[in-house]
């Protein structure tokens, strides 16, 4: 193999060898690449003086770069690749061959480039990559085929095979290896190559614990490396697998023979690697504590050649103690089966606890979707009631009708309360909840919430105790939207449960940080109480301790259910504390991050009188007649002009023709729904505001509607001063 190799390098040098004629005839050339590079292989070859031959390889360089001579750097790289590959700094030599190969242009001799390739596949076969080995030999093989080296590509074969015999597929390695020795067999230039198929052959024969013909072919190997010029590596490693493969098959005082041959092959070598890097102290410490190893199985051996006498009785023994393992077996055995046939039934119930576990779950879910399609198409119906209701209100009705038409604005009131409480459920149930993060003011919040109450507090007859710690940071950040929820259905039980009673709102400051707070809230009221038997269902949905309750005091038993939901997406839990005919303390506590103080903002407040509507101009998108009539009602009544018109692509069309200063746009509409109708509007109208008309889904909500472009939102069924207040706030917009 290095006969083949050096006849490539005499390729690449053609005036390199150890001839001192040809030595004075190259001085001449003095400074000149070629001169390095001979000196740089002299030292390597002959001197082995690694040192000296990285000196003189990057003085050819230096050169060769300073001379801007492309090609003479390709075989610069090529030189100090094959170095550092012989002293095995891998990563060096990988580095090199890639810049040999950068380096070469097209005039470059083809065998030059094939040999960067060649060795670059033997650095990656070194690294354990053998995809990137096998992409480099095929590249050489091409060109050595193309100039018919015949020598080169059988390297490049026994290279492959190697490659072969890592990835596992020995069957098709042996077969190369076995073509390669009996190719090689007359040409001594191959000799080494036939040497290391046949080192390789018998690792695989090795592999598959056929040690004799492992044996024969490592001795044709030794045989063939002492005909010929002597390669010590070769012989050395071919040494160390002889007295290994004697060492498996038990032939220790073999083993040892050859191991003591391995060891004076390597201390004749001497210090080869002396002018870079001293190994061979490390490998004879290796090679005596292996030729330890080997005296020691020796004795081993023979120690166990004297405990054979008492095999007779170590097999009475061997025998009674098999006896009653087999009784254990036979006991392990049943005990298995029963353990198998346990497992194969849990196995079974655990399948039937799964498939029950999805039936509720999409019963979950059925009951979850059935209840916000009810609500929500329940909505359209009761605006109209509510609605009609409200108009019918408006027109001055007789003594004898006003009675009836409260019952009614009361009975449809109650119905949206409780199709809103469902609504609420169904959304907190479906995880689509997300906690905002804005800043608000603590004091006016829980102010606002109590004066709200002001009315239901005098129908009750209530004493209402706000007390809110002065000390606490106005402004907190957190979901003042969530928090008001849960504030506004404790009280709002609080007082329903309490007539002729008190209700106390207190909220304190647990502990405080230069960012943080943690407050305490308490709704407390001495009313009716709730029985202790009752407290651990009072938060199920639609629970109200008894019937009686819920005709007493009427409600829709989902307010308590909301506010442990809200609470729990809000990180914390509502403590019960409640005794019959004493009063009920519902009690939580929140963290805050400490906020800034708002900025001052123009707050506008909505003007309803009539003057502000008057002559305002309003298009109305909205499919059902019924709702059609009562919102064209309610705007006529502001002395404002409406054009109704029942579908999203007319309202398209009809809109880049003429203005109106506000759009009224029904969310579920026929062909194109009120969102795509109002993101395609924003295309041509970027000014016009457009409030949604919904019933708001479950799949809906605020921040989704405004994304398209939408200014507000108006909740199916309308509740008029809410309907007319966001209207007034658009339609009062200075322009």
């Amino acid at each position: 193999m290095r006969a083949i190799l050096f006849l490539l390098l005499f390729v690449l040098f053609p005036f390199s060898g150890k001839s001192q004629a040809l030595y004075k005839e190259v001085a001449k050339i003095n400074d000149s690449v070629d001169y390095y590079l001979e000196i740089a292989i002299f030292n390597k070859e002959d001197k082995k003086s690694f040192n000296k031959a990285i000196f003189y390889t990057e003085k050819a360089i230096d050169f060769a770069k300073n001379s801007n001579l492309q090609s003479k750097l390709g075989d610069c790289y090529l030189v100090l690749g094959g170095i550092y590959f012989e002293i095995q700094k891998i990563d060096d030599a990988i580095d090199n061959y890639i810049r040999s190969i950068n380096s070469y242009g097209k005039n470059v001799p083809k065998s030059n480039l094939a040999l960067a390739y060649y060795n670059l596949g033997k650095c990656y076969i070194a690294k354990n990559k053998p995809e990137l080995s096998d992409i480099y030999f095929k590249k050489a093989s091409l060109i050595f085929q193309e100039l018919n080296f015949t020598d080169a590509i059988e390297l490049i074969n026994l290279q492959k095979a190697i490659l072969l015999t890592e990835k596992g597929e020995k069957e098709e390695a042996s077969k190369i290896f076995k073509r390669i020795i009996i190719n090689s067999n007359e040409n001594e230039a191959l000799t080494e190559t036939r040497i290391e198929a046949l080192y390789q052959l018998s690792l695989i024969e090795f592999g598959n614990k056929n040690y004799n013909e492992s044996i024969n072919l490592l001795n044709k190997a030794l045989t063939l490396n002492s005909n010929g010029p002597k390669n010590l590596n070769l012989q050395k490693k071919v040494l160390k697998q002889i007295s290994d493969t004697y060492k498996a098959n038990t032939d220790y005082e073999k083993s040892y023979k050859y191991l003591a041959l391995y060891a004076t092959i390597t201390d004749s070598i001497g210090n080869f690697y002396s002018n870079y890097v001293n190994e061979n102290a490390y490998d004879k410490i290796q090679f005596e504590k292996q030729l330890k190893t080997i005296e020691l199985l020796d004795k081993e051996k023979k120690s166990q050649q004297k405990t054979l006498r008492f095999s007779k009785l170590i097999s009475i023994l061997s025998i009674a103690l098999i006896s009653i393992l087999s009784l254990l077996s036979l006991s392990l055995y049943k005990n298995n089966k029963i353990r198998i046939s346990t497992n194969k039934l849990l196995k079974e119930k655990n399948k039937e606890l799964i498939k029950e576990k999805e039936k509720v779950e999409k019963a979950s879910k059925a009951r979850a979707e059935f209840m916000a399609t009810v609500s929500h198409e329940l909505r359209t119906p009761l605006n109209a009631i509510n609605g009609i209701t409200y108009l019918l209100l408006q027109e001055k009705p007789r003594a004898n009708q006003l009675n009836y038409l409260k019952s009614l604005e009361f009975s449809g009131n109650y119905l949206l309360n409780f199709i809103n409480d469902i609504l609420e459920i169904n959304r907190l149930e479906s995880d689509k909840i997300l906690v905002e993060k804005i800043s608000f003011n603590i004091h006016e919040l829980t102010t606002n919430i109590r004066n709200s109450f002001n009315e239901f507090i005098h129908e009750n007859k209530v004493n209402c105790h706000l007390d809110i710690d002065d000390s606490i940071h106005h402004y907190l950040i957190g979901d003042p939207t969530k928090l008001s929820q849960v504030i506004i259905n404790l009280m709002n039980n609080a007082i329903k449960f309490t007539k002729n009673g008190d209700v106390w709102f207190t909220v304190k400051k647990l502990n405080e940080s230069n960012t943080n707070i943690k407050l305490y809230f308490e709704v407390r009221d001495n009313g009716i109480g709730i029985p202790k038997d009752k407290q651990e269902t009072i938060f199920d949905s639609f629970s109200q301790g008894s019937v009686e309750i819920n005709r007493t005091y009427g409600g829709t038993g989902l307010g308590l259910s909301i506010v442990k939901k809200i609470l729990e997406l809000l990180g914390t839990e509502v403590k019960l504390e409640s005794d019959t005919d004493k009063g009920t303390s519902f009690r939580f506590v929140v963290d805050f991050e400490k906020g800034k103080e708002l900025s001052e903002q123009k707050i506008f407040h909505p003007n309803t009188e009539n003057q502000c509507f008057k002559d305002k101009s309003v298009l109305l998108v909205e499919d059902n007649k019924i709702n059609q009539m009562i919102t064209l009602k309610m705007l006529e009544k502001k002395e404002v002009k409406c054009t109704i018109i029942d579908n999203g692509e007319e309202a398209i069309e009809h809109l880049k023709d003429h203005h109106y200063d506000l759009v009224l746009m029904d969310v579920h509409l026929p062909g194109i729904n009120g969102t795509e109708a109002t993101a395609a509007i924003r295309e041509f109208d970027t000014d016009t505001p457009i409030i949604a008309l919904t019933a708001i889904s479950l799949n809906e909500n605020r921040e989704m509607l405004l994304s398209y472009g939408m200014n507000d939102v108006i909740t199916k069924p309308f509740i008029p001063d809410n309907f007319y207040a966001v209207i007034s706030e658009y339609l009062n917009i200075p322009k």
